[in-house]
């Protein structure tokens, strides 16, 4: 089955309609480019002119479906009309498939018609002047110029205008996507970042809170009531402050709660007392290997260092809190080789239940946070010990 041929865009039918009708006027009323006397009219008579004439204006249906094969047939149509008295609508429409060619057609038939025509162009002066010896030769040149080459080079410079134009909007469509993916991938790091922070934050102390309630509900005794409603509400109390620390944060659009958001290192002596409250025995080491005091750990660290190892520790004593079988938490921070070394050991037993739920999502954040630094992270089972260990490297990356 033959392919159906394309439907011709209603502006060249337009155009079509617009040089037939213009083309028989011209006709009707008797005017020609040439007499029937000029030795190129080798067809005499009126009804020849009308053969290229149709011909051209059905060309002119096909200048943006079929470029290409309008111009060879209104090339041909062309030349029979030389040989005729002609009609000015013949050649104007010809001018225009030209245009058409070079506008619509492939990259290849835009690059090589104006290269053509401008040949045929020089040819047609030098040509006839070589042959004929008069000033009046050169007039050929111009006329194929003005029919041929003008409409090739005003086409081809409407199309690099077109492609600009294409190329321009296309990178603007591209910028916009790439901004809008960037602030889709803000917009996730940033969820990201408040999910790890508010986790860490007060999983710490409903922790606390459910292992001390259960206590209460489980043991009749009053003082041991007494004592695990004090550290109820201890926790209770802190996990509202810090709460309303991170809302108060999220709501300042000054940044004047900003220093309160960002713990560190120094504050890992009430941290260790506090789970020291809530019932685990922990001792805290901070050593560098040659100078054995916390002030050498704490020196010249960068700040997104501190918050990383301040909250590892926090998660880590949480999830002891949660799963440690009895015994020693050890945690160890040391500064060597341009690093900081976090370590927690807590007695492990696989065979035991959690004294309080968990989801796993306080390894992750910690796994999350150590990467971001371009650090590493390692949780596991090591001699019988539950043990976390990150080392976080003291230079401040792009990304820290």
């Amino acid at each position: 089955m033959a392919p159906r041929l394309p439907r011709p865009h209603r502006d060249d039918v337009r155009i079509a309609l617009a040089g037939l009708i213009g083309g028989l006027l011209i006709w009707g009323v008797g005017l020609g480019t040439r007499t029937a006397g000029d030795a190129l009219v080798l067809l005499d008579g009126r009804w020849p002119i009308l053969v290229p004439l149709v011909v051209t204006a059905g060309c002119e249906l096909l200048r943006r479906v079929r470029p290409r094969t309008a111009l060879l047939i209104g090339t041909a149509a062309l030349t029979v009309d030389v040989v005729t008295q002609g009609n000015l609508a013949t050649v104007v429409m010809f001018t225009d498939l030209v245009y058409a060619a070079v506008l619509y057609g492939p990259p290849a038939t835009a690059r090589r018609v104006p290269w053509i025509t401008g040949l045929l162009s020089v040819a047609g002066a030098i040509v006839p002047l070589a042959v004929w010896r008069v000033p009046q030769a050169l007039l050929i040149g111009v006329v194929v110029g003005i029919v041929a080459f003008t409409p090739a080079a005003t086409g081809l410079i409407v199309r690099n205008h077109r492609d600009a134009a294409d190329s321009a909007r296309l990178r603007a469509e591209q910028t916009a996507l790439l901004a809008e993916l960037d602030r889709t991938q803000a917009v996730t790091s940033e969820r990201a970042r408040m999910a790890r922070e508010l986790h860490d934050m007060v999983a710490n102390h409903l922790s606390a809170i459910a292992i001390h309630s259960t206590a209460a509900l489980s043991i009749d005794d009053p003082d041991t009531s007494k004592r695990a409603l004090g550290v109820i509400r201890e926790n209770s109390v802190a996990g509202l402050a810090e709460m309303r620390r991170l809302i108060g944060i999220l709501r300042d659009s000054g940044g004047g709660l900003e220093p309160a958001a960002a713990p560190t290192l120094d504050g890992l002596g009430a941290l260790v007392d506090g789970a020291r409250v809530n019932g685990l025995d922990v001792t805290l080491d901070m050593d560098t290997g040659s100078r054995a005091d916390a002030d050498a750990v704490r020196a010249a660290l960068p700040a997104p260092v501190e918050l990383a190892a301040y909250r590892i520790v926090q998660e880590s004593l949480t999830n002891a809190l949660k799963h440690a079988s009895p015994g020693r938490v050890t945690v160890t921070l040391a500064r060597l080789d341009g690093s900081l070394s976090v370590a927690v050991r807590s007695p492990y037993d696989d065979h035991g239940s959690p004294r309080a739920p968990g989801s796993g999502a306080g390894l992750v954040g910690m796994r999350e946070r150590v990467a971001l630094l371009g650090g590493t992270f390692s949780a596991g089972p090591v001699d019988a010990h539950w043990t976390v260990r990150a080392t976080l490297p003291l230079t401040e990356g792009e990304d820290a």
